[in-house]
């Protein structure tokens, strides 16, 4: 299973309204054709950040300006490729603002440069592929 954590601009409130809105055949944890599970999690009373390093961590609070205590989490089955489904969800969750973690780098990316494909470090937004080749991993 892969993961990405998205940071969305605006009030936890609003992104729920959104998840229900948008995928409405299951709701609070979601599930996007039985692919994608998405689930919000907080750093209060859930496991948000529990096991990231500080480094990752600040990164994350100067991306977006302050230190978020919720995020949405989205973990992509390696049943399928996920590329699509996960730029889409994306796509919806940051279109006030915010950013996005994957499993693959530790940059937070803004839509701007997920949606033009931006090149950091050698890696694109959940460019998983480019990874195993320069990780040399199957």
């Amino acid at each position: 299973m892969r993961s990405a954590f998205v940071f969305p601009a605006g009030e936890r409130a609003e992104t729920v309204a959104s998840l229900n809105q948008h995928l409405p055949q299951q709701r609070d944890p979601w599930s996007l054709d039985g692919n994608l599970y998405i689930d919000i999690d907080n750093e209060e009373s859930g496991h948000l950040f529990s096991d990231w390093d500080p480094d990752e961590v600040a990164v994350l609070e100067a991306a977006v300006g302050h230190h978020p205590g919720w995020a949405v989490q989205i973990d992509i089955s390696g049943r399928i490729d996920g590329t699509t489904e996960i730029h889409q969800l994306v796509a919806l969750l940051l279109e006030h603002g915010g950013v996005a973690l994957d499993d693959y780098s530790a940059h937070p990316w803004t839509l701007q440069e997920i949606e033009s494909a931006t090149v950091i470090g050698g890696l694109r937004f959940f460019d998983f592929r480019t990874y195993h080749e320069l990780h040399r991993e199957q």
